[in-house]
């Protein structure tokens, strides 16, 4: 999969791994909003999809030449070594709505792959008519499509799946090749000085124009989504006064409008490895799973992927984190376990400090020179208070090493145990 070996080894990828790189090399990436093409008689106008396409390649083939790099190394393996850019596609389970397929069929997987091997084909096409215009990238003689006999191409790979989660929403297109996590749902977009979350509810459009088109549309059935974690299936978990509302959906919509956690593990890995079978790159795809998935569901997950010629997978089960960035709910959040003890200086909680402490000093090799941590306990042998101090005084490590064994000690002597400090800053 790396189309210059000779070149180096790919050894990384970005955070969400959909994009393998070299050493010092990057990809510039860009999507098309599939749900675009969609046309009034529910067909995919794929002439217009392919000028589209045309357009992407040149377009971020001009990006690569008019990006400023920061190392003169990155400059040198992008413009003039390999050249890399990375046209996916968002909006798939929009698209998927607007020709009424649901998402965990194998007419979507079969659609997926039809789709993503024009996205593919005409991209690679475009880049092969820029390096007939500009020149081939500057390492075509070290690689792979030079080897194979293929025409010469302007960039050593064409196409990437990104999850493009702000970028879609900017967009109004659902995420990538995501299912749409929720019919109805919220997005934690950023927290107060009191760690209270910002949130802006969303409701899909295809949804809600699907509807108010056949007469069931109403803000009781709003209601009742959201209260069945965003979903119009009636399950085992949708609570009474939500199943009577929505029992008025039309049982096509149910078909049509699937969201994340209607859709098996084993289905979300089967499309993204459609999609994989025809992106150069990588495909960044999320497998929801329940909040009582198990460690064997996992490993059952990564082995299919595997089989299935992923290059990657990305595992989430719900509520796995305290904080969230998409719910179903406004309000809905993991809090920790353990209670918050609300001490003060001056309360009951707060021990102030005795005039005389003891404990002991241990210094811990760091990247920046030895650390050295005193750790005093109280008079019942239990942690009270920390120091830590690193290298010379005054500059930003030292002040941010003593600023945090200072809101330990303040920690300790409020009545927090020790492990829930460490587990917090764990």
């Amino acid at each position: 999969t790396n189309p210059t070996p000779a070149v180096g080894e790919q050894d990384t990828t970005n955070p969400c791994g959909e994009q393998p790189l070299l050493p010092y090399e990057a990809c510039v990436l860009g999507s098309i909003k599939l749900s675009a093409y969609v046309t009034a008689e529910r067909e995919i106008d794929w002439e217009f999809l392919r000028e589209d396409l045309h357009l992407s390649i040149r377009f971020l083939d001009d990006m690569v030449e008019a990006s400023s790099f920061p190392l003169e190394a990155i400059d040198k393996i992008v413009k003039h070594g390999n050249r890399r850019v990375g046209l996916g596609i968002m909006g798939w389970a929009d698209m998927l709505y607007q020709l009424k397929i649901p998402y965990n069929s194998e007419q979507a997987v079969t659609l997926g792959e039809k789709v993503m091997a024009f996205v593919n084909d005409e991209s690679r096409l475009a880049s092969e008519e820029l390096a007939a215009e500009r020149g081939p990238f500057p390492n075509w003689e070290k690689s792979i499509w030079n080897e194979r006999g293929d025409r010469p191409r302007r960039n050593a790979t064409v196409t990437t799946i990104a999850p493009t989660g702000t970028i879609s929403m900017i967009a109004a297109a659902s995420g990538g090749i995501e299912p749409q996590f929720a019919l109805v749902y919220w997005k934690n977009v950023m927290r107060n000085s009191e760690n209270e979350a910002t949130s802006l509810r969303y409701l899909n459009g295809i949804f809600e124009s699907y509807a108010i088109e056949h007469e069931f549309y109403g803000e009781d059935l709003i209601e009742a989504i959201e209260a069945n974690h965003g979903s119009v299936r009636i399950g085992p978990d949708t609570p009474e006064v939500a199943a009577r509302v929505l029992q008025r959906v039309p049982l096509e919509a149910r078909d049509i409008f699937i969201t994340a956690h209607d859709v098996s593990p084993e289905a979300h890995i089967r499309m993204q490895a459609a999609f994989q079978r025809h992106t150069e790159n990588a495909v960044s795809k999320t497998i929801n799973f329940a909040n009582s998935a198990v460690r064997e569901d996992i490993q059952d997950a990564y082995r299919m992927a595997y089989d299935l010629g992923c290059k990657g997978v990305t595992v989430y089960r719900d509520g796995s984190r305290q904080f969230q960035v998409m719910t179903t709910s406004a309000t809905e959040a993991k809090e920790d376990a353990e209670p918050a003890v609300a001490a003060v200086p001056g309360t009951a909680t707060y021990r102030e400090r005795p005039k005389m402490v003891s404990g002991t000093t241990s210094a811990v090799p760091t990247g920046c020179g030895d650390l050295f941590v005193t750790l005093n306990d109280d008079e019942d042998g239990n942690p009270f208070e920390a120091f830590a101090t690193l290298g010379k005084a005054g500059g930003c490590a030292a002040a941010q090493t003593e600023a945090i064994g200072r809101l330990i000690s303040l920690a300790l002597r409020s009545g927090l145990s020790a492990d829930r400090v460490h587990r917090q800053l764990r």
